[in-house]
């Protein structure tokens, strides 16, 4: 079975509390929510059949029905503290859906709202990388701004040295690329999450973004970026 005829779930999770921003995953972003722009993004994408919000927030719950995603439960306060990681949320709204409504997809898609500017184009590239190399996972990634090799540190007695030791390399265009987790999308065979816990497998690939739609928002600034970004993609004033 490919990944394109089995049951693919988008899972968006989304709590109420935000230390950056106050109610971030319902702050205004060129005219709509913040989680308005992930939930959109994921229903134009045909390979996914359901988009379900799990979130702690009778409100966020109101607003991501109101733009077509399901919200069928509130998760527990204990799965939405700050300190909450994100797979435990992941398992609950699987078994959940498992034991109140019978539904067992195949894959999972976790995608969080502070990556607003991921496209359904996307999406669809990630369920298709997954069906053409039947990748147990697959997860973005982004080129890292900041090569390892030119990272610093400050020692104890004040010093600028190499963070890490590595070759002499004058050029940075020599250098090899290396990339870094955007947090836009992952994607996981169920089985997978329940057995590891983890969003990676043996048969784990990445899926390359452009930085231009790799920013996380997590501070004002991503925020107010994210905006300008998005009035000039769709002509918002």
């Amino acid at each position: 079975m490919n990944v394109n005829s089995a049951l693919n779930l988008a899972l968006v999770v989304a709590r109420g509390g935000s230390k950056s921003i106050p109610r971030k995953n319902l702050a205004p972003l060129a005219g709509r929510p913040l989680i308005v722009w992930t939930i959109e993004a994921a229903l134009r994408c045909p390979g996914l059949d359901r988009v379900i919000v799990s979130t702690d927030d009778a409100e966020i719950a109101s607003v991501s029905r109101a733009h077509g995603a399901e919200a069928p439960f509130l998760r527990p306060a204990d799965l939405a503290r700050d300190d909450t990681p994100t797979l435990p949320v992941v398992i609950h709204a699987l078994r959940w859906l498992a034991d109140q409504e019978g539904y067992v997809p195949e894959h999972v898609m976790l995608l969080q709202p502070t990556s607003p500017l991921r496209t359904s184009e996307d999406i669809a590239g990630v369920l298709d990388l997954a069906e053409e190399r039947r990748a147990d996972s697959v997860i973005s990634v982004s080129e890292a701004s900041t090569h390892p090799h030119l990272a610093k540190r400050i020692t104890a007695e004040g010093l600028l040295v190499d963070f890490m030791d590595h070759p002499a390399v004058e050029r940075r265009q020599d250098l090899e690329p290396v990339y870094a987790l955007n947090g836009a999308i992952y994607l996981a065979k169920r089985s997978l999450l329940l057995e590891k816990q983890s969003f990676y497998g043996k048969v784990t690939y990445p899926y390359v973004m452009p930085l231009e739609r790799s920013i996380d928002v997590d501070t004002p600034w991503d925020l107010q970026l994210c905006d300008l970004m998005l009035r000039e993609m769709y002509g918002r004033g």
